[in-house]
């Protein structure tokens, strides 16, 4: 049976773009194997003294030198502190210009009014910095949930092997990554700096904002004013952490089902708004400026928070 040569030409041309995926492919994970392991250690590389690695990592929290933070409202101090974001003022300005201008935008175009224009530019530079601070924020707690054990269970070898607790903590920050790689190594470098192991240890909770994290500092002073077996405690401390862990998955998965409710009885009356304005712009027109429309949109927007609170409160189950 002949074979044709337009195959054989195919063949060779999807052997040599997948030999040269492979290729590219290979490069860019060896190239990220090579990479450092936290945010921490990469600073580290571009500050000379541990002087200025300390100021600069308090810097990137949003702290002064002698530790406090920047903002002047506990709550929003609070939030970039947990949300774990890199301070930039001018980025973080020019992110909110822009949701500003996103948000006064979409008023403009769906309501075609001013005042929703203004509204939204509120909603969309206000709402939006905070929504992702605390995505932000959730996102590192749950990882700091995942970490830790393992963290723990890094100090006890370190510990067993022989090293004092400084050392155990430092080798946490630079094998583990973010966010615990680099609150062991802010650690690390802050005893180094002459800071003493319970001031450090306390420094981790207060960034962290982690009930795991507050039995960890718990523990370790603990130890230092009364003394005892550090490694079983930590070690003990590392099956706790992990237990608790499995229990909020299993809580979680627990009220998923509300959770989902909640997500779609929200979702769906914003989304069927959107398309309607966007496939017939007109629809609402003629009714949209009455008096008694606005303040019927205003009451279901209500309804719609109050409903969100309370399916929140039912399904927000703590350990």
């Amino acid at each position: 049976m002949p074979i044709d040569p337009v195959w054989i030409f195919l063949v060779l041309i999807f052997a040599t773009v997948f030999s040269f995926g492979q290729a590219v492919w290979g490069m860019v994970s060896a190239r990220q194997a090579r990479r450092v392991v936290n945010k921490r250690l990469a600073t580290a590389e571009r500050t000379g003294s541990l002087g200025e690695l300390v100021l600069e990592l308090r810097k990137q929290r949003g702290l002064t030198e002698d530790g406090r933070s920047i903002f002047s409202w506990a709550w929003l101090a609070d939030l970039v502190i947990r949300s774990g974001v890199t301070v930039d003022p001018r980025r973080w300005a020019l992110a909110i210009a822009g949701a500003v201008l996103a948000g006064g935008f979409a008023g403009l175009f769906f309501l075609h009014n001013i005042f929703a224009a203004l509204g939204g530019a509120v909603l969309f530079g206000v709402g939006g910095p905070l929504g992702y601070l605390t995505f932000q924020a959730g996102a590192r707690t749950k990882a700091i949930s995942l970490q830790l054990p393992n963290a723990l269970e890094v100090m006890v070898r370190s510990l067993e092997a022989g090293h004092p607790i400084p050392t155990a903590i430092n080798l946490v920050g630079r094998e583990l990554p973010d966010p615990v790689g680099s609150e062991f190594g802010m650690a690390a470098d802050e005893i180094a700096y002459g800071a003493t192991l319970e001031q450090a240890v306390a420094r981790i909770a207060d960034r962290c904002r982690h009930p795991d994290v507050d039995l960890f500092a718990a523990a370790i002073r603990l130890q230092e004013k009364a003394g005892g077996n550090l490694v079983g405690l930590l070690k003990m401390l590392a099956r706790t952490v992990r237990e608790r862990h499995k229990m909020r998955l299993k809580i979680r998965a627990a009220s998923s089902e509300g959770r989902m409710s909640a997500y779609i009885l929200t979702a769906a009356p914003i989304v069927c708004f959107i398309f309607i304005n966007v496939a017939q712009p007109a629809y609402y027109a003629g009714v949209l400026h009455a008096r008694f429309i606005q303040i019927g949109l205003g009451c279901l927007v209500a309804l719609l928070v109050t409903g969100n609170l309370i399916m929140r409160r039912m399904i927000d189950m703590r350990i």
